[in-house]
């Protein structure tokens, strides 16, 4: 269920070059770290499963995004299109985060998506893995927020 009012291209069918843009979209909010503007690509009644936790609406999302925001600090993500279909998209994807010890982790992760009509997503399935770094192996070193548009991607970083 959206609002009829809510649209977010770029809308399903995808093809090639608007599946791309949808996830670099994605990345952009993601990065924003900003759960408001993030809960809005999703629908009121949106369907996630990230690790063992689970959301049932858009509010269940933000309020997920605001706990994760909030552990996973100076937090820098990038994502790749791996696959697309009519209103599907598969990526995969890396961040780079520090907890409040000062400890660095890389997740690996891999998402699914499903969109209505307005580009919203209302199915999110993600898997990630988190793997300790030293602050020295860091990839990520954009200032915080969008990626800028120069900064290699996974396959470039060799991720």
């Amino acid at each position: 269920m959206s609002a009829a009012s809510e649209v977010r291209p770029p809308l399903p069918p995808f093809t090639r070059e608007s599946a791309i843009e949808k996830v670099r979209l994605a990345e952009d909010g993601w990065n924003s770290r900003d759960p408001q503007k993030v809960s809005l690509a999703y629908t009121l009644d949106t369907q996630w499963r990230n690790r063992a936790e689970f959301a049932h609406s858009r509010e269940e999302a933000k309020a997920f995004l605001t706990r994760k925001w909030a552990k996973e600090l100076d937090y820098r993500l990038i994502k790749e299109l791996w696959a697309f279909t009519d209103n599907r998209i598969a990526v995969r994807y890396a961040y780079e985060w520090h907890d409040d010890s000062g400890n660095w982790f890389r997740s690996y992760g891999n998402e699914n998506w499903e969109f209505d009509e307005q580009g919203l997503m209302y199915n999110r399935y993600a898997c990630i893995n988190d793997m300790p770094i030293k602050e020295s192996e860091r990839k990520f070193h954009w200032p915080l927020g969008r990626r800028p548009d120069d900064h290699p991607g996974l396959s470039e970083l060799g991720l």
